[in-house]
């Protein structure tokens, strides 16, 4: 069967065999993929330009170097949680970090346009939180330095593509990240695992909910998933349930804010420590300032479980929104 290719194909592929980079060939391949006719006669065409690809990436990781390959996916930890976006190609994830942060990925209509690892800061009212935005997974090719990322994160949001296959999306991630020893929290781990797995927080978004008809999608597809991880359907282009995706990166975080105060002066409402729940005050000391946990003698709190400057010792468990008065 003929392949029939359309003239804007033939474009990118002369801006293929000009690009002098690794990234530039990937990108015009990417776009000669995504403007390919889908049906059998494009099928071995398209599984050569994917091997391309591949390849290109290989040679890029060796060209750069081990270590400066390492460092684009080595990101320091900003905020109150670390946080990675990921999924298949085109669900969004570039635009979903564009419109919530201050970070600038590389946003278009086709596929894999993401090279590397981009973070940016979400703000969440006092506190922040780092979203990164990642290249894509799938079963063709995934960076293996983008292992080591996930691995390090504190949540990871799973963005679909709410209008192609979901569910094939999300079965194709979950296995994937079960490869990599990657469970969402509170899911079964098989028994026979060689090495000790990694249990993470997890947040499924189902995004391109932007008409009314794309709701009932989303109904059908909670349904036929049983998904058992917190999900939120979500329109990036639209904006429709950002804020309320922000407020469940909150609410599974784990975190509570706590903030400290001087004798006499108010607590800075803007400034609080950030800790895990169920840390006590001894856990607070020592993030203050490693040298506080043995100087510490007793502390006055202000919050919903003890009366106004009440006085506790250092196994008081904190809550969110205490205000402590540590006396050293």
């Amino acid at each position: 069967m003929p392949a029939n290719l359309p003239p804007m194909y033939f474009e990118a592929e002369k801006r293929y065999r000009e690009a002098k980079t690794p990234e530039d060939k990937i990108k015009a391949i990417e776009e000669m993929l995504a403007i390919m006719p889908k049906h059998k006669g494009t099928d071995k065409l398209k599984a050569d330009l994917r091997r391309k690809i591949a390849k290109l990436k290989d040679e890029a990781q060796q060209k750069k170097g081990g270590a400066r390959q390492a460092t684009a996916y080595a990101i320091d930890r900003e905020g109150a949680a670390q946080i990675a976006v990921i999924g298949p190609p085109n669900s969004g994830k570039s635009a979903l970090v564009a419109k919530l942060t201050n970070a600038s990925p590389e946003v278009a209509e086709f596929p894999h346009t993401t090279w590397k690892p981009t973070p940016g800061m979400v703000p969440y009212e006092n506190i922040q939180f780092q979203l990164i935005d990642t290249p894509p997974i799938t079963k063709e090719y995934t960076d293996p330095w983008m292992v080591d990322l996930l691995r390090r994160v504190d949540i990871l949001i799973i963005l679909l593509d709410l209008r192609a296959d979901p569910l094939q999306q999300l079965d194709d991630t979950l296995s994937i990240l079960r490869e990599w020893r990657i469970f969402p929290e509170g899911t079964p781990v098989p028994d026979d695992l060689t090495k000790p797995p990694l249990i993470k927080k997890f947040l499924v978004g189902a995004n391109k909910m932007d008409e009314k008809e794309d709701e009932e999608t989303y109904q059908v597809f909670l349904e036929l998933s049983e998904i058992r991880v917190p999900c939120m359907g979500i329109s990036v282009n639209r904006g429709k349930n950002l804020t309320g995706l922000i407020e469940k990166i909150y609410g599974i975080s784990g975190i509570i804010r706590v903030y400290t105060k001087a004798p006499g002066k108010e607590a800075d409402p803007t400034a609080p420590f950030i800790l895990p729940k169920d840390s006590t005050l001894e856990d607070l000391a020592v993030k203050i300032h490693k040298d506080f946990r043995d100087k510490l003698k007793y502390a006055r709190v202000w919050g919903k479980a003890v009366y106004d400057g009440q006085m506790v010792q250092r196994d008081y468990v904190l809550q969110e929104g205490d205000v402590a008065e540590l006396h050293i």
